[in-house]
């Protein structure tokens, strides 16, 4: 009997393992590969934009860039100052365009970089324009040193959406210099999350 039971813990305990997806509601589930995909994007130094494009090829993705409508300034220290001012506010500064057919996506893969701890502010103001429910929506970063609560800020802006785990890629360079070097692991993150 200990035997019996043992097994069914084990099996119960690898198929749970095999599920890095999760919905709010449902419990545990993977991503289907005939599912609609977008990847939504904010990128400054270019890193998250290399990390988009890779992965919006890798699966066959398409692409929506959040552009905020007053651009940041192309200096490091006066954007990073602009960018703290916004977050402190809790400004949702206006971006250019929209994601047209939004209801076809069935999966909204959301990459960031982490600016004061979070994602920019306008990728809230993107989160905040469109209705979630039912999609799964996967957070993604990239930092300097770690994701903070990014990640975790992605998944609460979308309370009504299914979630898989997100990945944090760090790297100390600017402009998309050596994501081609992240491959690797962005591919086991896919993988992970059944892509």
């Amino acid at each position: 009997m200990k035997k019996i039971l043992s097994l069914i813990a084990v099996s119960l305990l690898a198929v749970l393992s095999l599920s890095a997806c999760n919905s709010n509601k449902e419990g545990a589930k993977k991503i289907e590969t005939n599912k609609k995909i977008l990847v939504a994007y904010f990128s400054w130094s270019g890193n998250t934009r290399e990390a988009a494009k890779y992965i919006a090829e890798r699966l066959g993705a398409d692409m929506f860039e959040i552009v905020r409508e007053k651009p940041y300034s192309t200096e490091y220290e006066p954007c990073t100052e602009e960018a703290k001012a916004e977050k402190e506010a809790g400004d949702r500064p206006a971006i250019k365009g929209k994601v047209e057919n939004m209801a076809q996506y069935d999966v909204v893969i959301v990459a960031v970089p982490v600016w004061w701890y979070t994602a920019p502010m306008p990728v809230y103001t993107f989160l905040e324009s469109y209705d979630f429910k039912g999609k799964t929506v996967i957070p993604f970063c990239t930092a300097y040193s770690g994701p903070s609560s990014t990640l975790d800020d992605i998944v609460k802006a979308t309370p009504n959406s299914d979630h898989c785990d997100g990945i944090c890629v760090v790297t100390q360079e600017q402009g998309g210099k050596d994501m081609d070097k992240k491959h690797d692991e962005i591919d086991k993150w896919l993988s992970d999350i059944g892509f």
